[in-house]
């Protein structure tokens, strides 16, 4: 299990899933649109999924390893840069959503309060949202902030892929304890699926698992 890039191994994406995840990222991509307010979003054409987590966990990082390009989104040096929802289209199928990160102060009281209202509508009222990705730093594991966006995510009828970032960070020896840890807790939230999926955007450690997963997911919706 040292290098299992999803546990439980069961709940990993089959041969069939990979390959779609791997033909929907292998299209091109590009950016659509910023919004700060519930008016500015665009217009719902694709089925989409919500890129969910802390500032600085590796959103934007990871956003790029999914498509394989250097700077489809903007990595920025310091947390609390992504102060829109941005949407990126993928191939013309998906639109991943990239969220503000929570758990940032830096911002003042109306600033926050902003995010998290356009943030609680896009969750609540998106017709064509297909779920979402929440991201959690391998580094620190689970945080209230997480545990917060799990609940938030379940009050909107919204399923998750638990994702626990920057695994090049962690030991080998540590990772199965770490990660049975954290998919023990996940399990008490009804948002989130069994499988938990761990990756690199360095060194592209579960990337093709995780495309997989959200190939499956999105195409899960959209045949609703």
């Amino acid at each position: 299990m040292t290098d299992a890039a999803v546990l439980p191994e069961a709940a990993a994406p089959g041969r069939k899933a990979m390959e779609a995840g791997r033909l929907l990222f292998a299209a091109s991509s590009r950016f659509i649109a910023a919004a700060d307010v519930p008016a500015a979003l665009p217009p719902e054409t694709l089925p989409e999924m919500a890129l969910v987590g802390r500032s600085n966990v590796g959103k934007s990082s990871l956003l790029n390893a999914l498509a394989s390009r250097k700077n489809l989104a903007r990595v920025a040096h310091r947390p609390g840069r992504t102060r829109t929802l941005n949407f990126y289209d993928i191939g013309g199928r998906l639109m991943l959503v990239d969220l503000p990160g929570y758990g940032y102060a830096a911002v003042g009281r109306a600033e926050a309060r902003g995010w998290a209202e356009t943030i609680n509508f896009y969750l609540g009222r998106r017709a064509v949202l297909a779920g979402a990705v929440l991201m959690i730093d391998a580094r620190h594991g689970m945080k209230d902030g997480d545990r917060a966006a799990l609940e938030l995510l379940a009050a909107n009828g919204v399923s998750c892929i638990a994702v626990l970032t920057k695994i090049d960070k962690v030991k080998t020896a540590a990772r199965p304890a770490m990660m049975a840890e954290v998919a023990a807790e996940l399990a008490r939230y009804p948002a989130a699926f069994p499988a938990l999926h761990a990756v690199s955007a360095h060194d592209g450690f579960g990337i093709p698992e995780l495309r997989g997963a959200i190939a499956a997911l999105a195409a899960s919706r959209a045949g609703r």
